[in-house]
């Protein structure tokens, strides 16, 4: 009798699981349904959702209705009616379809292009900042690097030249048999090449202002004029060349010689490195994040190896290193100290080739640079170390060593160092400033081709500068 009433007991037991399960998936059944269905219904046109829901509805619809359809029609009727229904759209579907992808891209491309509109960027949203936006003294005669001359200073060498200088205009060129522009540059900016302008628009405290425009008609100017001719630049360690435009600007070649994503060896020694081209453009941006505007506008661009350079230049040294590779590729190595040579050369592919370039400071005999042994400079010897590396208490000394122990020429170097930590650049054995300012000015930051080349790893010893001398 004891087992017969656990043997109902339990047997109701499961009945009351089974019916409770039950009734668990018709409402689990119940909710999807209803879901499913709630994401059917398209949106009426006078709601106010925006465009791209919209879409994400339209395409939620015609998948699940297709799931719907799939789940609920028994198989052969709706293969049947499938093949019916692809026929017909064969025959009569394919103009209302292409009507509504037409209507879709325009949609699409009217949004993309009021989302254009909408806003500024997050760049303009940055220097929106009030950091960015300090009170600065007012600049006096002698804070520009170089300006044009009065019309009296003009008239007054009038009698000292073989061509007096008129009025209204400052310089005239009739250079087109040599392959420059015909030019005549007046007292008004307008008049001015982007190069120029630049060049006139150097102070004391900064190579350009931030909201000049013309640092975006220097960048597109760069990026798109015709190169008249190129040569390789003398000096450095590596290859670099000089091109001229028609408009007798110039700018300094850097061409891309490993993938943008390589990594230094870290078995290499910071001095044995490949210099990058992309390093340049991403310094110029990061130092102008930073508000120094100490470095030279420089932006990437595709070039032809043979057109804008084999056949263009006039250097007989570098035009004899070209030659063809096995793979087709024009290549050329040009002649430096290091890394110039067969077994390390510049290849396009076949002819592209895509290179960095930047803006050319004035000539040193109208703007004389003086340059500056850094402080922090690293040995570059593979078994001795430097002054700054053996001492802790180095800085002191340096603060009662000109010109660090006067004006704002110490907290510069540290200002260096910070961009140098945040492109792991541990190259920077010298930096340059502009004579006419003596040593109340800004340091260029120049030459940043070893930057970014370690992008997973720090150096805290370029920090140095400002762990030493924090205060």
């Amino acid at each position: 009798m004891v087992w017969r009433s656990l043997g109902q007991s339990t047997r109701s037991i499961y009945l009351g699981l089974a019916f409770m399960s039950l009734i668990l998936h018709l409402l689990l059944a119940f909710f999807c349904f209803s879901v499913l269905q709630f994401a059917c219904v398209p949106p009426t046109p006078s709601s106010s959702a925006p465009s791209f829901v919209s879409r994400r509805h339209a395409g939620s619809h015609s998948s699940s209705s297709s799931a719907a359809s799939s789940s609920n029609k028994p198989l052969s009727s709706s293969q049947n009616r499938g093949s019916h229904n692809l026929s017909e759209f064969d025959h009569k579907g394919k103009g209302s379809f292409r009507e509504s992808a037409e209507k879709a891209k325009k949609l699409m491309g009217a949004e993309i292009g009021v989302q254009k509109k909408r806003g500024p960027s997050k760049l303009e949203e940055l220097f929106k900042h009030p950091l960015y936006n300090l009170p600065r003294p007012e600049l006096q005669e002698d804070d520009w690097l170089l300006r044009l001359k009065t019309e009296e200073e003009a008239k007054g060498t009038e009698t000292e030249e073989e061509n007096p200088v008129t009025d209204d205009s400052e310089w005239h060129s009739a250079s087109e048999e040599k392959g420059y522009d015909k030019v005549s540059w007046t007292i008004e900016k307008e008049t001015h090449p982007p190069w120029l302008q630049f060049h006139l628009g150097i102070s004391r405290w900064e190579l350009y202002d931030r909201k000049d425009p013309v640092l975006d008609q220097m960048t597109h100017y760069l990026a798109t004029h015709r190169i008249l001719g190129a040569v390789q630049k003398k000096g450095g360690t590596q290859l670099k060349l000089l091109l001229s435009f028609p408009n007798y600007g110039q700018a300094l070649l850097k061409p891309m010689r490993q993938s943008r994503d390589a990594e230094t060896d870290v078995n290499l020694f910071y001095f044995s490195d490949f210099e990058r081209h992309n390093a340049e453009i991403a310094a110029f941006h990061l130092d102008r994040l930073l508000g120094f505007n100490r470095i030279p506008p420089v932006v990437g661009r595709l070039i032809n190896v043979t057109t804008e350079i084999r056949d263009t230049t006039t250097d007989k040294k570098l035009s004899r290193t070209f030659f063809t590779s096995p793979a087709g590729n024009v290549c050329f190595y040009g002649q430096c100290e290091y890394y110039c040579s067969t077994e390390n050369p510049v290849c396009g592919r076949p002819h592209a080739l895509e290179v960095s370039l930047a803006t050319m400071l004035p000539d040193l005999t109208l703007a004389p640079r003086r340059s500056w042994r850094s402080p922090w400079r690293r040995s570059y010897s593979r078994t001795k170390k430097a002054q700054w590396e053996k001492d802790p208490a180095y800085c002191n000394t340096v603060k009662q060593t000109p010109p660090y122990n006067t004006a704002t020429r110490l907290v510069d170097l540290i200002d260096m160092a910070v961009l140098d930590f945040l492109m792991s650049n541990m190259d920077r054995h010298h930096y340059e400033t502009f004579e006419k300012f003596g040593n109340e000015t800004f340091l260029l930051h120049l030459d940043n081709g070893r930057a970014f080349g370690r992008h997973s790893q720090d150096e805290p010893s370029i920090l140095a500068p400002l762990t030493q001398c924090c205060r």
